[in-house]
């Protein structure tokens, strides 16, 4: 009788366990394998992305910085080209990025589920649009590699943080 009952709360919890496992997803990296690796894993729990600050020189995407809720991570990539800076409207959030690369990123495109379209860079290099794969699920956060610029790109999809 134990075993059973036993055997039923395993399946149980391995079962709510998948359930809850599916709403996250991964998309890339996208880039090079150069440059030191960096991830705002822990400042999704700061809540929803609000901001994105990227850095533009000539030819690439040097420089990126993310705000999660109220908090900033810190600044990853160069110093060279201009600082742009785009906040989402309460509640915005990003639902598709796409891009272009080479041996550095050369352009980001933030689409959010507004609508809006938050463009960055230069229209050159090998092309890469990601999604969530699971519906109703956004972007939580931001991995990668950087250098004297960006090299790479990770997304990370998950739901909208319930507490915000």
């Amino acid at each position: 009788m134990w075993t059973f009952m036993l055997l039923g709360l395993l399946c149980a919890s391995a079962s709510a366990s998948a359930i809850q496992a599916r709403s996250s997803s991964y998309s890339g990296e996208y880039g090079s394998g150069r440059g030191e690796p960096f991830s705002h894993a822990a400042l999704q729990l700061q809540g929803p992305i609000t901001a994105i600050r990227v850095r533009v020189d000539s030819f690439n995407i040097a420089g990126l910085q993310v705000r999660y809720g109220k908090v900033w991570s810190d600044y990853v990539g160069g110093k060279l080209g201009d600082l742009e800076e785009i906040f989402l409207h309460p509640g915005e959030s990003v639902i598709q990025v796409s891009g272009k690369y080479k041996y550095y990123l050369r352009k980001l495109v933030f689409v959010t589920d507004k609508g809006r379209y938050l463009s960055f860079g230069k229209d050159t290099g090998t092309s890469f649009n990601a999604v969530p794969l699971h519906p109703n699920t956004v972007l939580r956060f931001i991995s990668g590699r950087a250098g004297l610029f960006i090299n790479a790109i990770g997304l990370h999809w998950d739901n909208y943080p319930r507490n915000c």
